[in-house]
């Protein structure tokens, strides 16, 4: 008997939604960085475990927009919410619900979506401080687990995965066995150099780029890719290229490792 079932990770920027993903699926099919608002498009992870078929839907953190790429961002991570089976809502160990938390629980009560509470990054906050969220929460909905976890060392990651188990339905599954994300290469290559230029470059300079992959060759050895970096501004391309293109260079190197 397969079940299957489509779950919304949701929280603030910066929560570790897509470090939560990498973890439950085992490979990077989401590009992590300490700079908020990393993820742009919602992004599928597939997890198959026996008869089971995990579906996985990362958003773009809640944040109030500023730009028209942020109207997108928060409408894409609202809009996942409609037609999901359950929700994991990330946060971080703080003493009262935050008012973006406050909205995304107003969302899923509003969709009747049950949904399960993660308190990530545990390892970095005294225990105290996750009682205190756990009370803070606890009050504010009824969630049908709460977990505490480190995404980034993947500490209880195994129990939230056993917490949404609950929210699987019998069917057939959507996606083959050994599938892992519905992205092509193409796409996850372009979002890999992306993310080395947020990891490389200075807060507003990546945040005003895109990365479009021009070419693609497979050789039995190589893969080689060309890829075009577009920037917002003129003065921002001498800061991505750098000095004798030293910061081109790194960035580079970086996305083939």
């Amino acid at each position: 008997m397969t079940k299957t079932g489509f779950i919304a990770i949701v929280g603030r920027p910066n929560v570790g939604k897509s470090t939560l993903l990498n973890s439950i699926i085992g490979e990077k099919v989401a590009i992590v960085s300490k700079k908020p608002q990393t993820t742009r498009n919602r992004i599928t992870g597939i997890h198959t475990v026996g008869e089971d078929q995990f579906v996985f839907l990362d958003t773009p953190g809640l944040h109030k927009p500023r730009t028209k790429l942020g109207d997108f961002m928060v409408k894409t991570a609202r809009d996942t919410l409609g037609g999901v089976d359950g929700a994991i809502l990330v946060v971080e160990a703080r003493e009262a619900v935050g008012d973006i938390e406050e909205g995304l629980i107003e969302s899923i009560k509003a969709m009747g979506i049950p949904a399960i509470l993660a308190i990530n990054k545990i390892d970095a906050v005294k225990r105290e401080n996750i009682v205190r969220t756990i009370a803070a929460y606890a009050a504010a909905y009824d969630f049908s687990a709460v977990v505490p976890i480190s995404a980034k060392n993947g500490k209880y990651v195994d129990t939230l995965l056993s917490e949404c188990n609950k929210f699987l339905y019998e069917s057939d599954w959507f996606f083959p066995e050994d599938m892992i994300t519905d992205q092509p290469e193409r796409q996850i290559a372009a979002e890999i150099i992306r993310e080395k230029l947020l990891r490389l470059l200075e807060e507003e300079i990546p945040h005003g780029t895109a990365v479009s992959i021009e070419e693609w060759k497979e050789s039995e050895k190589l893969v080689s890719i060309r890829a075009e970096i577009y920037c917002e501004k003129a003065s921002h391309k001498g800061i991505i290229i750098g000095k004798h293109g030293a910061t081109i260079k790194k960035i580079g190197t970086y996305a083939r490792e």
